[in-house]
């Protein structure tokens, strides 16, 4: 039992790391060569601080590469970044622009978040109607936030008849 027990107390403290450095190592060099599902991975871990140290700046670096050479999902973390001003300085025009961009590809979180940027007027002139356009898009795809904000549009009559 004694035995059973170092080893995997020397599993989790030597083999695991090592495991984990060797996998981060291949992943670097895969997105240093442009592998853009690596970019995003490697951006998603600098956003979280999984393996590395949690660094915003590189994360938006990674997921701005990832995002340059048609990554789906880079965009609406660069959307979210920009919104909360993480890695960089807020920006809620920057953000609308991402958001647009993932928002097209069918990201209905994207959908979402441009549909509260419209509402409320931020980075984009209010527009209740393209709010409400977002908001459907969203809804249309099961989003329970987003149907939420499309009743209350619809209860105040926001871009849509009262109703």
């Amino acid at each position: 039992m004694k035995n059973l027990f170092v080893l995997i107390l020397f599993s989790l403290v030597v083999v695991l790391p090592a495991l984990a450095q060797e996998e981060l190592s291949v992943l670097r060099t895969k997105a240093e060569q442009g592998d853009k599902e690596a970019q995003y991975s490697l951006g998603v871990r600098y956003d979280k601080g999984e393996g590395v140290p949690k660094d915003s700046v590189e994360a938006v670096r990674w997921f701005l590469k990832a995002a340059e050479q048609g990554d789906a999902k880079a965009p609406y973390n660069l959307g979210v970044m920009y919104d909360k001003g993480e890695g960089v300085p807020k920006d809620p025009i920057e953000a609308v622009k991402w958001y647009r961009k993932a928002a097209e590809q069918g990201d209905v979180r994207a959908q979402l978040n441009l549909g509260v940027m419209y509402a409320r007027g931020e980075g984009v002139p209010k527009d209740s109607v393209e709010a409400v356009r977002w908001f459907l898009k969203a809804a249309e795809q099961g989003d329970a936030k987003a149907q939420l904000n499309l009743g209350v549009m619809y209860a105040r009559g926001e871009g849509v008849p009262k109703d």
